[in-house]
Parts: C-alpha cells; sequence; structure tokens
C-alpha cells in the first residue's frame, strides 16, 4: 500500500541527508542527529550533535558528540537519523494490592517444657565436584566507548630512493594522511624502537645511498665529459 510505504521509519542517513548537514555546518549551525538501533556501544534514540566530517567519506567519517557527553565519537550514516523518536510512555503505576484479611485470634495454652532430645550428629556432605570452566564468548570489535583511547596506527612507508612518509590512524580515521619525512628522522627513530626494526630501516637506507652514491657518480662522469667537450671547443 502506497500509505504503509509513506509512513515507513527510516533507518540511516540518505546522501541527501549528509549534504543538508554539510550545509548547516557550514551555516554556522550544529545539527541534531539520533542514534539507530545499528549504533554500537549506544543507546537507539540517543541524540547528538554532528561536529564535522572527515575526509574520504568512507565508514565511520561522521564525528559527533552525544548529549550529555564531552566526547567526540564517528560513526556511520546507517548508524544515525533525522528522524526524532517519539517520547516514551511512562509506565503504568501497579494497582493497589488488596487489604488482607482479619486474622482469627489464636488461644494460647501454658507452655509445657518437653524433655531435651540430643540431636544427631550431621552426616558430612559431599564434596561437590568443581565446574568445568567454560570459555568465555567472544567479544565483538566495537568502537570505543566514551572515555576509552582509541587505537593509533603509525605507518612508516619507503616511496622511493631515500623518500619515506608517515601515515597515522587513530581507530578507523586517518588523523594524518601520508606525509613526507626525512631519511635522517627514520633512522634516528628507528635506533629507538626493537633492534630488529633498527636492521631492516638501515638496510633500506644503506640501499637508497648506493642508490645515490651511483648517480652522483653518474653525474660527475657526464659533467667531466662535457666539461672536455668544452675544452675541446676553445672556450
Amino acid at each position: 500500500m502506497a500509505g504503509g510505504s509513506a509512513m515507513a521509519k527510516k533507518s540511516g542517513l540518505s546522501a541527501d541527508d549528509v549534504d543538508s548537514l554539510r550545509s548547516q555546518l557550514d551555516g554556522g549551525t550544529q545539527p541534531l542527529v539520533w542514534f539507530t538501533a545499528a549504533a554500537v556501544g549506544m543507546e537507539a534514540g540517543r541524540s547528538a550533535k554532528v561536529l564535522s566530517f572527515t575526509e574520504p567519506e568512507e565508514g565511520d567519517f561522521i564525528q559527533v558528540r552525544p548529549t550529555g557527553s564531552k566526547d567526540e565519537m564517528s560513526f556511520s550514516p546507517a548508524e544515525l537519523t533525522l528522524e526524532k523518536p517519539p517520547p516514551r510512555k511512562k509506565p503504568a503505576a501497579p494497582p493497589p494490592a488488596p487489604p488482607e484479611p482479619p486474622r482469627e485470634t489464636e488461644i494460647l495454652y501454658p507452655y509445657v517444657p518437653e524433655a531435651p532430645v540430643k540431636p544427631a550428629a550431621p552426616k558430612p556432605k559431599p564434596a561437590a565436584a568443581p565446574a568445568a570452566a567454560e570459555p568465555a564468548p567472544a567479544k565483538p570489535a566495537r568502537k570505543p566507548a566514551k572515555g576509552a583511547t582509541p587505537e593509533v596506527t603509525v605507518t612508516l612507508v619507503a616511496v622511493g630512493e631515500g623518500e619515506w612518509t608517515v601515515e597515522v590512524l587513530q581507530g578507523t580515521r586517518r588523523a594524518v594522511r601520508p606525509t613526507p619525512v626525512s631519511p635522517a628522522a627514520v633512522a634516528q627513530a628507528a635506533k629507538l624502537l626493537t633492534p630488529e626494526v633498527a636492521e631492516i630501516v638501515e638496510g633500506v637506507l644503506n640501499a637508497a645511498r648506493a642508490q645515490q652514491l651511483a648517480r652522483v657518480e653518474q653525474l660527475r662522469a657526464e659533467l667531466e665529459a662535457a666539461q672536455k667537450a668544452l675544452e675541446d671547443l676553445g672556450a
């Protein structure tokens, strides 16, 4: 039915929703969104303010601050929505308990103590067999909860003859894009790490030095040949 489709609740942000949120941010407004049931670690229906968008638009690229929290967290469009949830209904008060019926008056007779009976010694209880320890179920990977420090990954890459770049990932968000660093800085950092890392980095640097030395020798030979040709021309 057409009416049923119109009443269907939206799930997640569409591309048009993301464009609308970007426009509101550009205009100086921090728009409100709400978490869907797909948001890991967050209660569905809780609100949050949109702070920024990271590039590229892949994975959890929407930065928000949940209401009542000071943490900035990353979520995907499927975990957020522009649909404000309806207010929750207060639970109905339970009906009052029925009054207790009047108790009958008991007639108390004088108590006549009986001869004390020596209680039998209790039988020792058999020792319970220790329960086999069950392995704890593996928990699925999830985004860091509020207040937790996200995982940081630092990657060094040799991209050419003696050229290096460094990249930093904070959780799934790229905090630092590939940035050039000097070979001297890479060598100094490698010496502060394990000997295996220092050895591998030193091997790459030695290979780059050999390539640059061969290039210098080639350029020196070409310069000498050009100088000799210039002298032959009577310069």
